[in-house]
């Protein structure tokens, strides 16, 4: 029978569960101590009312530092967050079209449009022909062309007009 394998722990080793003879580390004030023997480091820790905490274990010997294990615990979770608030996904959010749009309604459509793109989005447009429309594919080249053209100064082409089906598709990004 196999033992089982330990529980990998999420974050740094501290204190006891720092297994190897000799460290590099690390006081409380930043100082450089060298090479230090574990059963030291782990006294100079408790001396200080800290932890011994394991900054860089894959460096030989493995870096230490004494430090308020909960207080590094707390910055490292507020800088995740940070993070997490400062990242924005992309997303594609479609338009749907068809070949003969009232004036009105494609200025509508160019505004939401405008709209995603200040948001940092991509848009997908689609323009979907029925029936007889599809005789006439020359006007949805025509009106691809003039969204080109009219959302040229704030986004760009990722892929020029195509068909796929009984539609036309168009994506857009923002510049």
């Amino acid at each position: 029978m196999k033992s089982a394998l330990p529980v990998a722990k999420d974050g740094p080793r501290i204190n006891e569960e720092i297994r190897v003879r000799e460290v590099q580390l690390i006081d409380a004030s930043g100082e450089n101590k060298g090479a230090v023997d574990i059963q030291t480091a782990l006294g100079l820790a408790e001396a200080a009312g800290l932890d011994l905490v394991e900054i860089a274990p894959n460096s030989s010997p493995p870096v230490c530092k004494i430090l308020d294990y909960g207080k590094y615990k707390f910055q490292a979770q507020k800088k995740a967050a940070e993070a997490r608030k400062k990242q924005h996904v992309v997303e594609i959010k479609e338009i749907k079209l068809r070949p003969m749009i009232d004036d009105h309604d494609y200025d509508v459509k160019m505004r939401a449009m405008k709209r995603f793109f200040e948001e940092g989005d991509k848009v997908k447009i689609t323009l979907r022909f029925r029936g007889r429309e599809m005789a006439h594919q020359e006007l949805g080249y025509q009106l691809l062309n003039r969204v080109k053209e009219d959302i040229g100064s704030f986004a760009k082409v990722e892929s020029e007009p195509r068909f796929e089906g009984r539609q036309m598709v168009m994506l857009l990004a923002p510049r």
